[in-house]
């Protein structure tokens, strides 16, 4: 029989880079190595962000090893007064270390894409071995890691001119962390690339040291040299707009001076679509706060053109889709303390990122159209153009339906549009809440469908009896989508809604009520479910009541769960407001939010957090499978054992 022991033997401190080795996934993309050398190419674009390097230098070795030298500042290879060894050790061996955390005049980085200071400390965990040599102080400094430790202490090996500073990086990822052991160099080449972009009077070159090929990037017209390079088979409507505008010393309240955006935007006729962003130089491939403030400042912009020239034919209302649909951007934002959603920063989810973009761009933009009325009458042109066909969309759609709809549940409350395209629906946990998100709903595109108590759990309920209940019947004929099997063709066409939002409590009883409907969802409308349909809201656990501070008024902060709470907290502190003078209060259920917090936490599409939920990359019979064993009514035994056996790897909610 297994040994169950529970007792202090049983608790396991992770110290030092053992947390990464352990968990790899949580700090890193295991796809390949790339993520890694991100990091070591981030920490000297830093440097030139705070204008003290001017080159980049990659290689790529023959060995698999890539090597990253600026001209920066150099680390320090000073003793670190708490640590008691080097700082440039301190930097690679220890998490959450760095000198981004100090936001102050004086700190090293006001502003960078270091949040967690557990940067180059994953590269050196994750790697056979890491040599660092730092030139600083007349002196060239060098050491050696071998799988995650130092060698031995840092030495200075040489000297240098004194006016010669900057660190080189050479790192030989371990491959058995990776999907693909080496660093996929078409991806490094698009990262530096738009390095250089970003950093105008930046050189960043690669060399290949296997084919012999060097490559320069550098982009003294920065933003728009990049995006007309980009859009150079396209057919641009109008003339590429690029700006950059940022907070001026005592400027915007609730914002610090440096923070603002450089953008370059155009229109198309056809072709494809180009749009990044960067937030402190680090790419936001997923997007983000500060795409949505892009968008909201250019839609209000365009907006107010067209109803200043009365160009919008009757009937037809703009939604920033339309506007959107045919632009092309590159976006660079500078924020102080950003916020993303994982350690590959893939997305921002700063929501004071959305009116900080917005409000740079949207001043700048509508004297841009009203000087050049043309452009902004194409502009408007092509939004027109889109709502019209959106428009079109939707009545084909309605007319398909016809009078066979079923008749829709009453406690249902739609929303006024009928564009399946942009259409939401949100299962709501309890009257209550209901309540709450019907007010604070955008009512043209988003419906409320509450639900009393606990669902059924439908894994063992077959397809016919699924209607004796209600609260499954309601849901079904609400989103149009009958019930079936995951070998059933089915007609999605008929689905009255893009989005089918889970919104539950934050707390176990609220994860439970959610697990019960991705049950339904996945036993019962597969397709649905593939089709990428399903999301989980992820309205916040706390919210922080900050008092008025100089110019900066009574603020509102909401955190997801403790560990963005601490990172909250920690905020405050940097900005020098009075320790305990902010109160925090635990959110029992969604029906404590008033309209207004629901809104701006869980249903806001532009500052919102939500999971889509995806079907594991197996065949289907391990997936059902996996759901028998936790949702099966005679597999208890299992199910403990399961959970026992890998109960160390989730935080209990106690």
């Amino acid at each position: 029989m297994a040994n169950n022991k529970y007792d202090e033997s049983s608790f396991k401190v992770l110290r030092g880079l053992e947390p990464v080795r352990q968990r790899p996934g949580m700090y890193t993309n295991l796809e390949s190595p790339n993520h890694l050398i991100a990091e070591v190419v981030d920490n000297a674009c830093d440097e030139a962000l705070a204008n003290y390097a001017k080159n980049i230098s990659v290689i790529a070795h023959a060995d698999g090893s890539v090597s990253v030298q600026d001209d920066g500042r150099g680390i320090p290879v000073g003793v670190h007064p708490e640590e008691g060894v080097s700082v440039v050790e301190v930097a690679f061996t220890v998490l959450h270390s760095g000198g981004k955390f100090d936001k102050d005049s004086g700190g090293a980085y006001k502003f960078a894409g270091g949040l967690h200071g557990v940067g180059v400390a994953v590269t050196n965990a994750l790697s056979t071995k890491v040599e660092v040599t730092v030139f600083r102080d007349g002196g060239e400094h060098f050491i050696r890691f071998i799988n995650g430790a130092a060698a031995a202490p840092v030495a200075r090996v040489g000297d240098c001119p004194k006016k010669r500073s900057g660190t080189m990086v050479r790192a030989w990822p371990d491959p058995k962390y990776f999907d693909v052991p080496n660093v996929i160099l078409p991806q490094l080449e698009r990262a530096l690339r738009s390095k250089a972009v970003l950093l105008p009077g930046v050189n960043v070159t690669l060399f290949t040291e296997k084919t012999g090929e060097t490559r320069v990037w550098s982009y003294p017209d920065g933003l728009r040299g990049y995006l007309n390079e980009a859009m150079a088979e396209q057919e641009m409507a109008v003339p590429i707009f690029a700006m950059e505008k940022f907070i001026p010393k005592g400027g915007e309240s609730g914002y610090a001076e440096g923070e603002g955006a450089a953008w370059a935007i155009v229109w198309s006729t056809e072709g494809a679509i180009v749009r990044e962003s960067y937030v402190n130089l680090i790419p936001t491939w997923s997007g983000g706060t500060h795409d949505s403030g892009l968008r909201d400042g250019v839609f209000n912009a365009v907006k107010s053109f067209a109803e200043l020239h009365g160009l919008l034919p009757k009937g037809v209302k703009l939604v920033p889709e339309d506007v959107f649909s045919r632009a092309s951007f590159v976006l660079s934002a500078k924020v102080l303390d950003p916020q993303f959603q994982g350690q590959t920063k893939d997305k921002l989810v700063s929501r004071d990122a959305l009116r900080l973009v917005s409000l740079m761009v949207k001043d700048p933009l509508d004297l841009w159209l009203n000087e050049h009325i043309d452009f902004g009458k194409r502009i408007t042109e092509l939004a027109i153009q889109q709502a019209q066909s959106r428009l079109r969309s939707a009545q084909k759609v309605e007319k398909k339906k016809g009078s066979s709809v079923a008749v829709l549940p009453g406690k249902l409350t739609d929303c006024s549009s009928s564009d399946p395209t942009r259409t939401e629906l949100f299962l709501v946990e309890g009257d209550s809440a209901g309540g709450s998100a019907k007010q604070g709903r955008n009512k043209e595109f988003q419906a409320v469908l509450p639900l009393r108590g606990k669902v059924l759990n439908t894994f063992e309920v077959e397809k016919d009896r699924l209607f004796a209940n209600n609260e499954i019947h309601d849901i079904a004929v609400a989103i149009g989508v009958d019930p079936h099997g995951p070998d059933e063709a089915v007609d999605l066409s008929g689905m009255r809604y893009s989005g089918i939002y889970i919104m539950a409590d934050a707390d176990v009883d609220g994860a439970h009520i959610s697990t019960l409907l991705m049950t339904l969802f996945f036993r019962h409308f597969y397709q649905v479910v593939l089709a990428g349909k399903i999301y989980l809201a992820q309205p916040p656990l706390f919210r922080v009541d900050v008092p008025a501070q100089g110019k900066k008024p009574i603020r509102k902060l909401y955190a997801l769960n403790e560990g963005e709470l601490l990172g909250i907290e920690d905020r405050l502190r940097q900005e020098k407001v009075r320790e305990g003078s902010w109160s925090i209060s635990r959110f029992k259920g969604l029906g404590e939010m008033n309209a207004e917090q629901l809104w701006d936490t869980t249903l806001n599409p532009d500052t919102r957090r939500s999971l889509r939920v995806n079907v594991a990359a197996v065949p289907y019979k391990e997936n059902m499978d996996m759901f028998n064993m936790l949702m099966g009514k005679h597999e208890a035994s299992t199910r403990r054992a399961w959970l026992e056996y890998h109960g160390n790897e989730v935080e209990g909610d106690i």
